[in-house]
């Protein structure tokens, strides 16, 4: 499998291990409106401190309990101007460089830079995530090819799902003579124990209904022609319908033997060719004047027809949808703060739900290392509002904005904003605390008793 190499990998291709734990030390609780030194301890966690230390901080507690990551990693552009800074170049970044890459980290281009920074946090999300799990990661072309690369490398190229490109500004400015106007969305699985699950449609309109409740119909009749009497004789025989006998859908009675002034008909054929049926007898037989019925058609010949009740569906690797374009995640932010705009191009909520009803269940844990405005925080306590889950989210914000548009957005969900109602719920919210070792390698004793027992229960068992 190719593998990417960049100045400085060898330095952070191990470097999640020599991550110091950390303690996470409470800060306050938000409990349905109502905010205090109390420990909600409700499972949903916002976190401020360096994401690379937070994430080992959570190994303890989580390692392979994730049952989804959403990441809205740096993109790497190189803009320096924006609230959320989208170059590695910032001051946290180059100092952590110094640090971990030495001497080497004056020589690094921005790309190398990107690779060192993301490299790690990969390591050990990767290690959070469940085994059922999946991760997905929204990035642009600046470092997309070289994501995919190292995503190949630590989560596996066989665990790769999709890459989805997500259509985000349909009214992109041209750049090199093409306007972009996309972005991707890259989904990887932890192993083959992740199941997707079926996405169903509210909104489905049936064409027809009875008793057990919607259905549309669908021939029997295997309509390609390349399937006929020569190459499928068994899917060949005759059904007998019964032109006296019809529902209120005009459906009419079947069956598989003839019977007296029963009318007898084959498949119908296509451009002189005997056509097939989809099933065999006797699966047709099992079926009989339950699923399939007899209709006749608007020309005057019989048909074969299957209710078919499915309101599934399947995700392409577009995604087109207005409530995904990053112009939606601007409004809905801007409609918490007064309409000012406090954070660049926010993801909408509505994406990363997307990505939870595709991997989650209702008593997932959601993680966001790279959580920016708290969307995904938004996503979850929307999604649980809306099919009685309890789903629980963990957000890490590097910046001190954690606590003033972070945390304060995840309020605002709960209690409600404009004219929306709140989805109640709560959270606590930590700062990075003490190493749970000191210099000399023994256990900082001042972390306490019971962070001291967690991490020994941790790494014991």
């Amino acid at each position: 499998m190719p593998t990417l190499h960049w100045i400085g990998k060898d330095k952070v291709i191990n470097h999640h291990m020599d991550v110091p734990f950390r303690v996470l030390e409470h800060s306050y609780g938000f409990d349905n409106g109502t905010q205090s030194e109390t420990e909600t301890k409700s499972g949903n966690k916002i976190i401020h401190g360096d994401n690379l230390e937070a994430l080992k901080s959570l190994l303890p507690e989580y390692e392979g309990k994730i049952k989804c990551i959403y990441i809205d990693p740096p993109y790497n552009t190189g803009n320096e101007n924006w609230v959320y800074n989208d170059n590695v170049n910032y001051p946290k970044i180059k100092k952590w460089l110094g640090q971990v890459v030495g001497k080497e980290a004056e020589d690094l281009t921005r790309h190398d830079k990107w690779l060192c920074m993301m490299y790690p946090r990969l390591k050990l999300l990767h290690k959070l995530l469940s085994d059922d799990g999946a991760i997905f990661i929204s990035i642009d072309d600046n470092e997309q090819a070289n994501l995919k690369l190292i995503c190949d490398e630590i989560f596996g190229r066989n665990n790769f799902v999709s890459e989805i490109i997500v259509e985000n500004d349909s009214r992109a400015r041209p750049y090199n003579s093409v306007a972009i106007t996309h972005e991707y969305l890259m989904f990887y699985k932890k192993s083959d124990k992740f199941i997707a699950n079926i996405l169903y449609n509210p909104e489905k309109n049936f064409s027809n209904k009875d008793c057990l409740g919607g259905f549309d119909l669908y021939e029997l009749r295997n309509r390609n022609s390349d399937f006929n009497i020569d190459n499928r004789p068994n899917l060949y025989y005759p059904f007998w319908v019964n032109p006296d006998n019809k529902d209120e859908n005009d459906l009419y009675e079947l069956s598989l033997t003839e019977k007296d002034g029963w009318i007898k008909f084959y498949p119908q054929e296509s451009k002189g060719i005997k056509t097939v049926w989809r099933w065999g007898k006797e699966k047709a037989l099992k079926n009989l004047n339950i699923n399939i019925f007899g209709k006749k058609s608007n020309i005057g010949f019989w048909q074969v027809v299957k209710k078919y009740r499915e309101d599934s569906y399947s995700l392409n690797s577009v995604w087109t949808s207005s409530e995904f374009k990053s112009d939606r995640g601007t409004l809905t932010l801007k409609s918490f703060f007064e309409n000012k705009r406090i954070f660049s191009f926010p993801k909408s909520y509505e994406l990363i739900q997307q990505c939870l009803i595709l991997s989650s269940d209702k008593n997932s844990i959601i993680l966001d290392s790279f959580s920016g405005s708290g969307t995904s925080a938004h996503a979850v306590l929307n999604l649980n509002k809306r099919d009685g889950g309890n789903r629980k989210f963990i957000l890490i914000e590097m910046e001190d904005y954690s606590n003033t548009i972070t945390a304060e957005r995840v309020k605002r969900v709960i209690n409600g904003y404009s004219s929306i109602e709140g989805t109640g719920g709560s959270f606590d919210f930590y700062e990075l605390g003490q190493p749970l070792f000191n210099d000399d390698g023994n256990l900082n004793e001042s972390v306490g008793v019971e962070k001291i027992r967690n991490y020994i229960f941790y790494t014991e068992t």
